[in-house]
């Protein structure tokens, strides 16, 4: 299978954030060893590497990961929250939650492939995924943001209330303590947890069950925007989007393969057309 490599950012900026395609598959790795901890400039190659791979027509699902096999990510840059004025804290917050709303209502299917420590804004970034995987045994997962006298500042009260439900949200934020991705899995936040051997290529063979000819990659993306949209509106609105998507769908080749493919008793071959 054919592999290309791009940077995410032209010469004169040291690149931290690696990307690139695999037969239908756009990896996007946050790179700062040893923790892969995020700055201004990381998030700004992170945000143009999810552009790139949604406007990508070729790409249909996204696997974000960490470089190394220790961290995922711990999240902010604790040094640069340290040296810089509140206002900037702020702006620096907001873009990073524009950002994870734009991998979050990107219309492909994005897997956050959890390599090692996910903490802090790290989990941060990974809630804002469609599905989690991690690597057994690989590292503790948590927002422990209350340890600094702050809060989970990029998503993190409200995507993980979300996912566990508002008491046992409050409560893991405010001990702020770490747990394994055995609990993490037990409490839905995380889907599945493969083993430490061939971590990545088991990843990439999972990704691309979700790309053709496997799978009706519109179909996919269409799934995720109707949940997406509406999980936050009222339930007659978010029948209509449900209804708009599928409309849609119906009138995709993928939609007339699929059902042809159904009537003639044979396994569908989808070309996300």
């Amino acid at each position: 299978m054919a592999t290309t490599t791009q940077p995410a950012t032209g010469e004169a900026t040291k690149t931290l954030v690696n990307y690139r395609t695999d037969a239908g598959v756009a990896v996007i790795e946050m790179c700062d060893p040893p923790a892969n901890t995020y700055t201004y400039e990381m998030n700004r190659q992170l945000d143009e590497c999810i552009l790139k791979a949604r406007m990508d027509n070729g790409v249909y699902v996204i696997v974000l990961t960490g470089n190394g096999d220790k961290f995922f990510s711990a999240g902010a840059n604790i040094r640069m929250l340290q040296s810089v004025d509140p206002t900037f804290k702020y702006y620096f917050c907001l873009h990073a939650n524009e950002m994870l709303l734009r991998l979050e209502h990107t219309p492909k299917l994005v897997i956050a492939a959890l390599n090692g420590h996910c903490v802090g804004g790290g989990l941060e970034i990974a809630m804002a995924a469609d599905i989690r995987i991690a690597r057994k045994d690989a590292g503790k997962i948590g927002l422990p943001e209350v340890n600094l006298g702050v809060l989970p500042g990029t998503g993190g009260t409200q995507r993980l209330s979300r996912m566990v439900g508002k008491s046992k949200a409050i409560e893991l934020m405010v001990t702020g303590n770490t747990f394994s991705f055995e609990e993490a899995k037990e409490l839905g936040i995380i889907n599945d947890i493969f083993e430490r051997d061939g971590f990545m290529e088991n990843i990439m063979e999972y990704a691309r069950q979700f790309t053709p000819p496997n799978k009706a990659a519109k179909a996919v993306g269409r799934i995720k925007r109707a949940v997406q949209t509406g999980w936050e509106i009222p339930m007659e609105s978010a029948l209509a989007v449900e209804r708009e998507n599928q409309q849609l769908l119906f009138q995709s080749d993928d939609a007339k393969e699929g059902l042809n493919a159904y009537v003639e008793k044979r396994p569908a071959v989808f070309t996300a057309k």
